[in-house]
């Protein structure tokens, strides 16, 4: 667990400098600055493309990932590079140009409840380029177990991107028109120094050779196109879905929501970048021992660091909703349930890394297709009746049930839990912990009432974690604290 602790410490520090950058933003400057509308134009914007990356990237950044250990050679490996950086060309190309003639038609459909969408429709394909190349080269950083610095262009690039150009458009220096415009720019140029970053670990040597195993790469390539949109279909299919529904501004409040929420998952989005090559890297080799190894530490360590974040966001959330526009407020039911959502997310570990490296992919796909078909029905169900809750509700559903297939799919193909009488035992804490603490504050301002009461659970949750010894790896990193 060396290099995974290592690169997952690095990594959680610039995810969590991008989420305190991103709710700056988020909870003060976008809501200041921009407004309402556009702010629910820069959401449905966002979701929309990262909608589309999977595809556009033709699914290389985890086909790179899977095989590139599989090649020995040095005119093999090449050539097989060669094949990932061309291969995005052959969707993106001619989806552009389809897109292109049917501008009017898809435009229409799209913005028949919010017409402002249609005038961004060619910012959400090139930000949709933007984003698929740049997790192209950053698979290529990836597979030479080098994540820190992607991680920091992933995390805290764009929206270091997108807090100058608030301050610009506060300052009259840029319109909206040009804030829209230079978001899409953040984006392409954050994937050119990805580009230059990745060259600099490995360069490219461009050979047109044939490629051993072509059509088993092809093959994975065009289904993990839908089995890797899954996830990002899952979380940003409802903001795209309630703009037919409801007024555009909605998807604002709905966006903080989700912003909150989405911390949970900060741990495991850190993690994750350096157990994809890792796992990736085990079943090549068979390694089976060490890939269960694997899954229950990451599950173990991550259920307990995203639990703890878990309850400092559900015990303060009231408190939080008070320093940002009352609007918002309908926004908290929101983030208790995506916040479940999120902690089922983090309790799998590298349940994800397993499926989509194993030989059983394709099986993934179809369990896919069928959640992104309930995913859809659920938000038709349940939008129009509850509005942004309606919408928490379907995807809280859509990804417990996700979660639940993939969970028991790994346990029949490869004999594995990630869980242990620890993880029950941490599952009652921050049970006993929502019990005891959400409905109590102190009488103080919103701030010092967050700050007395987080301070309260961290002493507490670290208290009888650390006692407990529920994790060798956490307990390791206290004592090491505690001895400096």
């Amino acid at each position: 667990m060396g290099i995974v602790a290592s690169q997952s410490f690095k990594n959680l520090i610039s995810t969590y400098l991008g989420f305190l950058i991103g709710a700056i933003n988020t909870l003060f400057l976008y809501i200041q600055f921009l407004g309402d509308e556009y702010y629910g134009m820069v959401g449905y914007m966002l979701s929309s493309a990262y909608i589309m990356m999977p595809l556009m990237a033709f699914g290389v950044h985890n086909t790179l990932v899977k095989f590139y250990s599989t090649f020995k050679t040095r005119i093999a490996l090449h050539s097989f590079l060669t094949l990932m950086l061309f291969l995005p060309l052959f969707i993106i190309i001619p989806l552009s140009f389809i897109g292109y003639l049917g501008y009017d038609t898809i435009g229409a459909y799209l913005s028949r409840e919010n017409p402002m969408i249609k005038s961004y429709l060619v910012h959400i394909i090139i930000t949709a380029i933007g984003l698929a190349y740049f997790e192209v080269f950053y698979a290529w950083a990836k597979v030479q177990m080098q994540t820190v610095f992607g991680n920091f262009m992933k995390e805290v690039f764009p929206r270091i991107g997108a807090m100058i150009l608030l301050i610009c458009l506060y300052f009259k220096l840029i319109d909206v028109k040009a804030f829209m415009l230079g978001l899409v720019c953040v984006y392409i140029v954050r994937m050119l120094i990805m580009q230059v970053y990745a060259f600099r670990i490995k360069l490219p040597i461009i050979t047109f050779k044939k490629v051993n195993n072509l059509s088993a790469i092809l093959k994975y390539s065009f289904l993990i196109i839908i089995a890797g949109s899954i996830a990002t279909i899952l979380l940003d299919i409802d903001k795209v879905m309630l703009g037919h529904y409801i007024p555009i501004e909605q998807i604002a409040y709905y966006s903080v929501a989700i912003f909150i929420a989405a911390v949970i998952a900060v741990p495991q989005r850190s993690m994750h970048q350096i157990l994809l090559p890792l796992s990736a890297k085990y079943l090549n080799e068979k390694d089976f021992d060490s890939l269960k190894d694997l899954y229950k530490r990451s599950s173990l360590n991550l259920f307990i660091i995203s639990g703890f974040i878990f309850l400092l966001i559900v015990l303060n959330i009231n408190q939080m909703y008070l320093l940002i526009d009352e609007a918002y407020r309908v926004g908290v039911s929101v983030v208790l349930i995506i916040s479940l959502a999120k902690l089922y997310d983090a309790l799998l570990g590298n349940n994800n890394a397993i499926l989509f490296n194993s030989d059983y992919y394709s099986m993934v796909l179809f369990f896919g297709v069928i959640l992104i078909v309930a995913m859809i029905f659920l938000n038709i169900l349940f939008i129009p009746l509850y509005g942004i809750n309606g919408a928490a509700i379907a995807t809280f559903l859509a990804i417990f049930l996700y979660n639940s297939i993939k969970l028991f799919f790994v346990y029949k193909k490869f004999k594995m839990l990630p869980f242990s009488v620890n993880t029950l035992k941490i599952g009652a804490c921050i049970t006993l912990g929502v019990i005891l603490f959400y409905f109590w504050d102190f009488s103080f301002h919103p701030i010092l009432n967050i700050i007395l009461k987080s301070t309260l659970i961290a002493i507490l949750y670290g208290f009888v974690i650390y006692v407990f010894k529920f994790s060798e790896n956490i307990t390791e990193l206290i004592d090491k604290v505690l001895k400096r």
